[in-house]
Protein backbone atom coordinates (compact mmCIF):
# COMPACT_ATOMS: atom_id res chain seq x y z
CA UNK A 1 0.00 0.00 0.00
CA UNK A 2 1.18 3.33 -1.07
CA UNK A 3 2.34 5.71 2.34
CA UNK A 4 -0.19 8.75 1.75
CA UNK A 5 1.06 10.58 4.81
CA UNK A 6 4.06 10.24 7.54
CA UNK A 7 3.46 9.03 10.39
CA UNK A 8 2.58 12.05 12.45
CA UNK A 9 2.26 11.13 15.47
CA UNK A 10 6.62 10.37 15.14
CA UNK A 11 7.12 13.67 14.23
CA UNK A 12 8.17 15.87 16.99
CA UNK A 13 7.18 19.11 16.89
CA UNK A 14 8.56 22.46 17.10
CA UNK A 15 7.49 26.31 16.95
CA UNK A 16 5.52 27.68 14.43
CA UNK A 17 7.78 29.86 11.88
CA UNK A 18 6.21 32.56 9.91
CA UNK A 19 8.40 34.57 7.61
CA UNK A 20 8.09 37.89 5.65
CA UNK A 21 10.03 39.69 3.54
CA UNK A 22 13.23 39.65 5.67
CA UNK A 23 12.84 35.90 6.35
CA UNK A 24 11.58 33.75 9.52
CA UNK A 25 10.31 36.25 12.01
CA UNK A 26 11.47 36.29 16.10
CA UNK A 27 9.51 33.29 18.32
CA UNK A 28 7.80 36.42 19.94
CA UNK A 29 5.94 37.85 16.85
CA UNK A 30 4.81 34.88 15.71
CA UNK A 31 3.28 34.30 19.42
CA UNK A 32 1.43 37.68 18.43
CA UNK A 33 0.74 36.63 15.59
CA UNK A 34 -1.00 33.12 16.70
CA UNK A 35 -2.67 35.28 19.03
CA UNK A 36 -4.41 37.39 16.92
CA UNK A 37 -5.72 34.44 14.80
CA UNK A 38 -6.58 32.68 18.08
CA UNK A 39 -8.71 36.05 18.47
CA UNK A 40 -10.56 35.25 15.25
CA UNK A 41 -10.79 31.43 15.69
CA UNK A 42 -10.88 30.89 19.84
CA UNK A 43 -13.11 27.69 19.41
CA UNK A 44 -10.55 26.13 17.01
CA UNK A 45 -8.13 23.81 17.97
CA UNK A 46 -5.99 24.57 14.51
CA UNK A 47 -3.48 26.86 15.83
CA UNK A 48 -2.30 24.95 18.55
CA UNK A 49 -2.72 21.67 17.49
CA UNK A 50 -2.06 21.54 13.12
CA UNK A 51 0.38 23.93 12.86
CA UNK A 52 3.00 23.24 14.92
CA UNK A 53 2.65 19.52 13.97
CA UNK A 54 2.26 20.20 10.14
CA UNK A 55 5.59 22.62 10.47
CA UNK A 56 7.24 19.34 11.13
CA UNK A 57 5.83 17.38 7.81
CA UNK A 58 5.32 20.07 4.99
CA UNK A 59 8.08 21.82 4.02
CA UNK A 60 6.93 25.41 3.01
CA UNK A 61 7.03 27.96 5.49
CA UNK A 62 4.00 30.75 6.59
CA UNK A 63 3.79 33.84 4.59
CA UNK A 64 2.63 36.86 5.40
CA UNK A 65 1.71 39.81 3.75
CA UNK A 66 -0.39 38.68 1.14
CA UNK A 67 -3.36 39.72 -0.75
CA UNK A 68 -6.06 36.47 -1.82
CA UNK A 69 -8.73 37.17 -4.02
CA UNK A 70 -11.16 34.03 -4.22
CA UNK A 71 -12.20 33.53 -8.04
CA UNK A 72 -15.33 31.64 -8.91
CA UNK A 73 -15.96 29.56 -12.25
CA UNK A 74 -14.65 30.32 -15.41
CA UNK A 75 -15.32 33.66 -16.76
CA UNK A 76 -14.21 35.75 -13.94
CA UNK A 77 -11.11 34.13 -13.23
CA UNK A 78 -9.93 33.62 -17.22
CA UNK A 79 -10.88 37.67 -17.09
CA UNK A 80 -8.69 37.98 -14.45
CA UNK A 81 -6.10 35.96 -15.71
CA UNK A 82 -6.02 37.33 -19.10
CA UNK A 83 -5.95 40.99 -17.42
CA UNK A 84 -2.57 39.65 -15.50
CA UNK A 85 -1.04 38.79 -18.45
CA UNK A 86 -1.64 41.67 -20.56
CA UNK A 87 0.33 43.29 -17.58
CA UNK A 88 2.88 41.51 -17.69
CA UNK A 89 6.22 42.77 -18.09
CA UNK A 90 8.64 41.01 -17.31
CA UNK A 91 7.84 37.13 -17.65
CA UNK A 92 4.81 34.66 -17.46
CA UNK A 93 5.22 31.11 -16.14
CA UNK A 94 2.60 29.03 -16.82
CA UNK A 95 1.71 25.36 -15.85
CA UNK A 96 -1.68 23.56 -16.56
CA UNK A 97 -2.92 19.83 -16.73
CA UNK A 98 -5.39 20.93 -20.03
CA UNK A 99 -4.57 23.23 -22.71
CA UNK A 100 -7.34 22.91 -25.36
CA UNK A 101 -7.56 24.30 -28.99
CA UNK A 102 -10.52 25.75 -28.73
CA UNK A 103 -12.12 29.68 -28.43
CA UNK A 104 -10.49 29.40 -24.49
CA UNK A 105 -7.40 27.86 -25.70
CA UNK A 106 -6.98 30.33 -28.86
CA UNK A 107 -7.72 33.32 -26.59
CA UNK A 108 -4.49 32.48 -24.25
CA UNK A 109 -3.00 31.37 -26.79
CA UNK A 110 -3.03 34.41 -28.52
CA UNK A 111 -2.23 36.75 -25.31
CA UNK A 112 0.59 34.64 -24.71
CA UNK A 113 2.48 34.80 -28.08
CA UNK A 114 1.59 39.47 -28.35
CA UNK A 115 3.46 39.20 -25.11
CA UNK A 116 6.25 36.95 -26.25
CA UNK A 117 6.96 39.04 -29.40
CA UNK A 118 6.66 42.26 -26.89
CA UNK A 119 9.83 40.72 -25.09
CA UNK A 120 8.24 38.75 -22.15
CA UNK A 121 9.09 35.90 -21.49
CA UNK A 122 6.68 33.16 -21.55
CA UNK A 123 7.41 29.33 -20.02
CA UNK A 124 4.40 26.71 -20.43
CA UNK A 125 4.15 23.62 -19.21
CA UNK A 126 1.62 21.26 -20.49
CA UNK A 127 0.62 17.91 -19.54
CA UNK A 128 0.74 15.43 -22.29
CA UNK A 129 -2.30 12.97 -20.63
CA UNK A 130 -4.39 16.05 -19.87
CA UNK A 131 -3.70 17.72 -23.28
CA UNK A 132 -3.54 14.74 -25.37
CA UNK A 133 -6.67 16.00 -28.00
CA UNK A 134 -4.71 18.84 -28.56
CA UNK A 135 -3.14 19.25 -31.79
CA UNK A 136 0.61 19.44 -31.51
CA UNK A 137 0.22 21.79 -34.26
CA UNK A 138 -1.02 24.00 -31.48
CA UNK A 139 2.31 23.69 -29.33
CA UNK A 140 4.43 24.59 -32.37
CA UNK A 141 2.55 27.59 -32.95
CA UNK A 142 3.70 28.45 -29.58
CA UNK A 143 7.13 27.28 -29.99
CA UNK A 144 7.86 29.71 -33.07
CA UNK A 145 6.70 32.32 -31.20
CA UNK A 146 9.67 32.11 -29.05
CA UNK A 147 7.46 30.60 -25.75
CA UNK A 148 9.67 28.11 -23.67
CA UNK A 149 7.23 24.52 -24.39
CA UNK A 150 7.66 21.81 -21.80
CA UNK A 151 5.51 18.63 -22.31
CA UNK A 152 5.44 16.87 -19.13
CA UNK A 153 6.00 13.36 -18.88
CA UNK A 154 5.53 12.68 -22.71
CA UNK A 155 3.00 9.89 -23.61
CA UNK A 156 5.25 9.12 -26.30
CA UNK A 157 8.38 6.63 -24.66
CA UNK A 158 10.72 8.26 -27.43
CA UNK A 159 10.16 11.52 -26.61
CA UNK A 160 11.00 11.20 -22.59
CA UNK A 161 13.74 12.50 -21.07
CA UNK A 162 13.78 10.82 -17.82
CA UNK A 163 12.07 7.50 -18.03
CA UNK A 164 8.83 6.38 -18.44
CA UNK A 165 6.93 7.21 -16.15
CA UNK A 166 3.24 7.07 -17.87
CA UNK A 167 1.49 7.09 -15.11
CA UNK A 168 2.44 10.51 -13.25
CA UNK A 169 0.28 13.14 -14.22
CA UNK A 170 1.13 17.18 -13.81
CA UNK A 171 -2.39 17.86 -12.64
CA UNK A 172 -1.23 21.55 -11.48
CA UNK A 173 -3.18 24.87 -12.64
CA UNK A 174 -0.64 27.45 -11.78
CA UNK A 175 -0.06 30.88 -13.57
CA UNK A 176 2.89 33.13 -12.57
CA UNK A 177 3.10 36.94 -13.69
CA UNK A 178 6.66 38.44 -13.05
CA UNK A 179 6.96 36.67 -9.72
CA UNK A 180 4.71 38.50 -8.10
CA UNK A 181 0.79 37.59 -9.14
CA UNK A 182 0.02 33.82 -8.71
CA UNK A 183 -3.45 32.32 -9.86
CA UNK A 184 -4.26 28.88 -8.88
CA UNK A 185 -7.19 26.01 -8.48
CA UNK A 186 -9.35 23.98 -10.13
CA UNK A 187 -9.69 25.57 -13.56
CA UNK A 188 -8.16 24.55 -16.45
CA UNK A 189 -7.96 26.13 -19.85
CA UNK A 190 -11.20 24.98 -21.93
CA UNK A 191 -14.50 26.36 -22.88
CA UNK A 192 -16.54 23.98 -20.97
CA UNK A 193 -15.66 26.53 -18.11
CA UNK A 194 -17.38 29.32 -21.07
CA UNK A 195 -20.68 29.55 -18.82
CA UNK A 196 -20.80 30.51 -14.74
CA UNK A 197 -22.58 27.84 -12.85
CA UNK A 198 -24.50 30.62 -10.92
CA UNK A 199 -26.75 32.31 -13.82
CA UNK A 200 -30.59 32.12 -13.67
CA UNK A 201 -30.49 30.64 -17.03
CA UNK A 202 -28.23 27.56 -15.84
CA UNK A 203 -30.66 26.84 -12.83
CA UNK A 204 -33.92 26.45 -14.71
CA UNK A 205 -32.40 24.41 -17.52
CA UNK A 206 -31.96 20.77 -18.07
CA UNK A 207 -29.12 20.23 -19.42
CA UNK A 208 -28.54 16.15 -20.88
CA UNK A 209 -24.91 16.69 -22.88
CA UNK A 210 -21.65 16.11 -20.62
CA UNK A 211 -20.46 19.18 -22.44
CA UNK A 212 -23.65 21.70 -22.40
CA UNK A 213 -23.80 21.70 -18.45
CA UNK A 214 -22.04 24.52 -17.01
CA UNK A 215 -18.82 23.91 -14.43
CA UNK A 216 -18.68 24.39 -11.06
CA UNK A 217 -15.17 25.24 -10.23
CA UNK A 218 -12.97 27.70 -7.62
CA UNK A 219 -9.73 29.20 -8.35
CA UNK A 220 -7.72 31.79 -6.14
CA UNK A 221 -5.41 34.99 -7.26
CA UNK A 222 -2.35 35.56 -4.90
CA UNK A 223 -0.13 38.78 -4.60
CA UNK A 224 2.67 38.73 -2.13
CA UNK A 225 5.20 37.27 -1.04
CA UNK A 226 4.17 33.24 -0.67
CA UNK A 227 4.47 33.84 -4.82
CA UNK A 228 7.83 33.31 -4.65
CA UNK A 229 7.14 29.97 -2.68
CA UNK A 230 4.61 29.10 -5.65
CA UNK A 231 7.66 30.48 -8.29
CA UNK A 232 9.95 27.46 -6.49
CA UNK A 233 7.99 24.95 -7.11
CA UNK A 234 7.07 25.75 -11.09
CA UNK A 235 10.99 25.97 -11.54
CA UNK A 236 11.66 22.51 -9.16
CA UNK A 237 9.24 21.13 -12.16
CA UNK A 238 10.68 22.66 -15.21
CA UNK A 239 14.34 21.46 -13.43
CA UNK A 240 12.97 17.76 -13.50
CA UNK A 241 11.36 17.61 -16.74
CA UNK A 242 14.53 18.69 -18.14
CA UNK A 243 13.61 21.23 -19.54
CA UNK A 244 15.65 23.78 -21.89
CA UNK A 245 17.20 26.21 -19.24
CA UNK A 246 15.21 29.38 -18.23
CA UNK A 247 15.99 31.96 -19.67
CA UNK A 248 17.09 34.22 -16.81
CA UNK A 249 14.05 36.57 -15.87
CA UNK A 250 13.59 38.65 -12.53
CA UNK A 251 11.93 35.75 -11.06
CA UNK A 252 12.06 36.40 -7.69
CA UNK A 253 11.50 40.48 -7.26
CA UNK A 254 11.79 42.13 -4.07
CA UNK A 255 8.19 41.92 -2.26
CA UNK A 256 6.46 44.20 -0.07
CA UNK A 257 3.33 43.04 1.99
CA UNK A 258 0.20 43.27 -1.10
CA UNK A 259 -2.13 42.76 2.32
CA UNK A 260 -2.91 40.33 5.57
CA UNK A 261 -3.25 37.27 4.48
CA UNK A 262 -1.56 34.39 5.89
CA UNK A 263 -1.02 31.74 3.39
CA UNK A 264 1.22 28.54 2.80
CA UNK A 265 2.02 27.08 -0.70
CA UNK A 266 2.29 23.58 -0.92
CA UNK A 267 3.12 21.39 -3.30
CA UNK A 268 2.61 17.47 -3.94
CA UNK A 269 4.90 14.90 -6.54
CA UNK A 270 4.98 11.58 -6.18
CA UNK A 271 8.53 11.70 -6.66
CA UNK A 272 8.01 12.51 -2.74
CA UNK A 273 8.02 9.85 0.34
CA UNK A 274 4.14 11.19 1.02
CA UNK A 275 1.61 13.82 -0.36
CA UNK A 276 2.17 17.01 1.65
CA UNK A 277 -1.07 18.60 0.72
CA UNK A 278 -2.93 15.50 2.20
CA UNK A 279 -1.05 15.16 5.53
CA UNK A 280 -2.22 18.94 5.71
CA UNK A 281 -5.41 18.29 5.24
CA UNK A 282 -5.49 15.44 7.43
CA UNK A 283 -3.76 17.10 9.83
CA UNK A 284 -6.54 20.34 10.10
CA UNK A 285 -9.64 17.83 10.37
CA UNK A 286 -7.65 16.01 13.32
CA UNK A 287 -7.81 19.24 14.65
CA UNK A 288 -11.33 20.50 14.12
CA UNK A 289 -13.69 21.67 16.88
CA UNK A 290 -16.15 23.12 15.52
CA UNK A 291 -16.64 22.07 11.62
CA UNK A 292 -15.32 20.56 8.26
CA UNK A 293 -16.70 22.31 4.85
CA UNK A 294 -15.28 19.80 1.93
CA UNK A 295 -15.57 20.69 -1.97
CA UNK A 296 -14.64 18.32 -4.29
CA UNK A 297 -14.92 16.70 -7.25
CA UNK A 298 -13.33 13.24 -6.94
CA UNK A 299 -14.15 11.57 -3.65
CA UNK A 300 -11.92 8.22 -3.18
CA UNK A 301 -11.18 8.62 0.04
CA UNK A 302 -8.35 6.35 1.62
CA UNK A 303 -9.12 4.49 5.40
CA UNK A 304 -7.34 7.35 6.75
CA UNK A 305 -9.59 10.10 5.36
CA UNK A 306 -12.50 7.99 6.15
CA UNK A 307 -11.61 7.43 9.49
CA UNK A 308 -10.43 11.21 10.06
CA UNK A 309 -13.96 12.17 8.89
CA UNK A 310 -15.94 9.59 11.26
CA UNK A 311 -13.67 10.98 14.49
CA UNK A 312 -14.45 14.22 13.85
CA UNK A 313 -18.11 13.79 13.92
CA UNK A 314 -17.89 11.79 17.04
CA UNK A 315 -15.76 14.72 19.10
CA UNK A 316 -18.73 16.83 17.97
CA UNK A 317 -17.58 18.81 14.64
CA UNK A 318 -20.61 19.19 11.70
CA UNK A 319 -18.67 17.35 8.94
CA UNK A 320 -20.12 18.37 5.12
CA UNK A 321 -19.10 16.99 1.90
CA UNK A 322 -20.46 18.49 -1.24
CA UNK A 323 -19.84 16.03 -4.33
CA UNK A 324 -21.16 16.43 -7.74
CA UNK A 325 -24.15 14.92 -8.91
CA UNK A 326 -22.58 13.96 -12.15
CA UNK A 327 -18.97 13.40 -13.65
CA UNK A 328 -16.92 13.57 -16.58
CA UNK A 329 -15.78 9.77 -15.50
CA UNK A 330 -18.47 7.52 -14.09
CA UNK A 331 -15.71 5.00 -12.77
CA UNK A 332 -14.74 7.26 -10.05
CA UNK A 333 -18.59 8.67 -9.82
CA UNK A 334 -19.34 5.38 -8.71
CA UNK A 335 -16.55 4.11 -6.58
CA UNK A 336 -17.17 7.69 -4.52
CA UNK A 337 -20.93 6.75 -4.09
CA UNK A 338 -20.16 2.95 -2.25
CA UNK A 339 -18.30 5.30 0.82
CA UNK A 340 -22.01 7.17 1.06
CA UNK A 341 -23.56 4.20 3.29
CA UNK A 342 -20.30 4.05 5.48
CA UNK A 343 -20.16 8.27 6.23
CA UNK A 344 -24.37 8.75 6.54
CA UNK A 345 -24.41 6.08 9.34
CA UNK A 346 -21.60 8.40 11.13
CA UNK A 347 -24.14 11.22 10.53
CA UNK A 348 -21.55 13.12 8.44
CA UNK A 349 -23.63 15.09 5.64
CA UNK A 350 -23.20 14.91 1.93
CA UNK A 351 -25.10 16.58 -0.60
CA UNK A 352 -24.72 16.74 -4.01
CA UNK A 353 -24.58 19.44 -6.59
CA UNK A 354 -26.96 19.29 -8.82
CA UNK A 355 -27.32 22.24 -11.19
CA UNK A 356 -23.14 22.35 -12.79
CA UNK A 357 -20.73 19.90 -13.06
CA UNK A 358 -18.87 20.27 -9.85
CA UNK A 359 -15.58 20.62 -10.36
CA UNK A 360 -13.99 22.45 -7.61
CA UNK A 361 -11.68 21.37 -4.60
CA UNK A 362 -11.53 23.60 -1.37
CA UNK A 363 -12.00 22.35 2.35
CA UNK A 364 -12.79 25.09 4.96
CA UNK A 365 -12.38 24.12 8.75
CA UNK A 366 -13.65 26.00 11.96
CA UNK A 367 -13.88 29.09 9.82
CA UNK A 368 -10.28 30.01 9.87
CA UNK A 369 -8.49 27.17 7.60
CA UNK A 370 -8.50 27.35 4.09
CA UNK A 371 -7.49 25.46 1.20
CA UNK A 372 -8.19 25.85 -2.47
CA UNK A 373 -5.91 23.98 -5.26
CA UNK A 374 -6.11 21.38 -7.55
CA UNK A 375 -6.12 18.15 -5.36
CA UNK A 376 -8.89 15.80 -5.83
CA UNK A 377 -9.94 13.65 -2.81
CA UNK A 378 -8.82 10.32 -4.44
CA UNK A 379 -5.85 7.72 -4.97
CA UNK A 380 -4.82 9.65 -8.13
CA UNK A 381 -4.32 13.17 -6.50
CA UNK A 382 -2.17 11.32 -3.28
CA UNK A 383 0.05 8.77 -4.65
CA UNK A 384 0.46 9.65 -8.87
CA UNK A 385 -0.44 13.51 -9.45
CA UNK A 386 1.73 16.70 -8.82
CA UNK A 387 -0.60 19.04 -7.12
CA UNK A 388 -0.78 22.03 -6.04
CA UNK A 389 -3.00 24.23 -3.25
CA UNK A 390 -3.04 27.52 -0.98
CA UNK A 391 -3.75 27.08 2.54
CA UNK A 392 -5.26 30.59 4.35
CA UNK A 393 -5.21 31.58 7.75
CA UNK A 394 -7.77 33.76 7.94
CA UNK A 395 -11.27 34.59 9.45
CA UNK A 396 -12.51 37.00 6.88
CA UNK A 397 -11.41 34.87 4.02
CA UNK A 398 -12.99 32.01 5.97
CA UNK A 399 -16.04 34.30 6.01
CA UNK A 400 -15.90 34.07 2.17
CA UNK A 401 -15.26 30.54 1.74
CA UNK A 402 -18.24 30.13 4.44
CA UNK A 403 -20.40 32.11 1.95
CA UNK A 404 -19.60 30.28 -1.54
CA UNK A 405 -20.17 26.68 0.34
CA UNK A 406 -23.89 28.00 1.56
CA UNK A 407 -24.31 29.38 -1.96
CA UNK A 408 -23.64 25.90 -3.31
CA UNK A 409 -25.65 24.36 -0.98
CA UNK A 410 -28.29 26.08 -2.45
CA UNK A 411 -28.07 24.43 -5.88
CA UNK A 412 -27.60 21.08 -3.95
CA UNK A 413 -29.73 18.01 -2.39
CA UNK A 414 -29.08 16.41 0.26
CA UNK A 415 -28.62 12.58 0.80
CA UNK A 416 -29.96 10.73 3.68
CA UNK A 417 -29.37 7.29 4.78
CA UNK A 418 -32.52 6.20 4.59
CA UNK A 419 -33.38 7.60 0.67
CA UNK A 420 -29.54 6.13 -0.22
CA UNK A 421 -30.71 2.31 1.04
CA UNK A 422 -33.73 2.39 -0.89
CA UNK A 423 -31.81 2.88 -4.45
CA UNK A 424 -31.78 0.35 -6.65
CA UNK A 425 -29.79 -2.98 -6.91
CA UNK A 426 -27.92 -2.04 -10.09
CA UNK A 427 -26.66 0.76 -9.19
CA UNK A 428 -24.95 -0.83 -5.98
CA UNK A 429 -23.52 -3.08 -8.30
CA UNK A 430 -21.76 -0.84 -10.41
CA UNK A 431 -20.36 0.66 -7.12
CA UNK A 432 -18.60 -2.26 -5.54
CA UNK A 433 -17.35 -2.93 -8.86
CA UNK A 434 -16.14 0.70 -8.75
CA UNK A 435 -14.77 0.22 -5.86
CA UNK A 436 -12.32 -2.58 -6.47
CA UNK A 437 -10.02 -0.16 -8.61
CA UNK A 438 -10.74 2.93 -6.04
CA UNK A 439 -6.69 2.86 -5.66
CA UNK A 440 -6.24 3.25 -9.91
CA UNK A 441 -8.26 5.45 -9.96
Amino acid sequence: MPILVPDMAMQSAHEVEFENAHGPISNAQSKKILAELKKDGDETNIFDQHLVLISSVVGSPLMLGNQVTLLVDGPTTYAAMLEAIDQATDHINMETYILEDDEVGQQFATKLIEKQKNGVQVNLIYDSVGSINTPKEFFSTLKKSGINVLEFNPINPLKTVKGWEVNQRDHRKLLIIDGKIAFLGGINISSVYSSGSFSSSNRKTKRNKLNAIPWRDTHLKVKGLVVGEFQKLFIETWVSQQGKPLIEKHYFPTHSAEGKEIVRAIGSSPDEPYSQIYAALLSAINSAKTQVLLTNAYFVPDQQLLAALKNAVGRGVEVKILLPNRTDSSLVFYASHSYYDELLSANVRLYEHQNALLHAKTALIDGVWSTIGSTNLDWRSFVNNQEINAVILSQPFGDQMLHLFNNDLNDAKEITLKDWRNRPITLRIKEQAARLWARFL
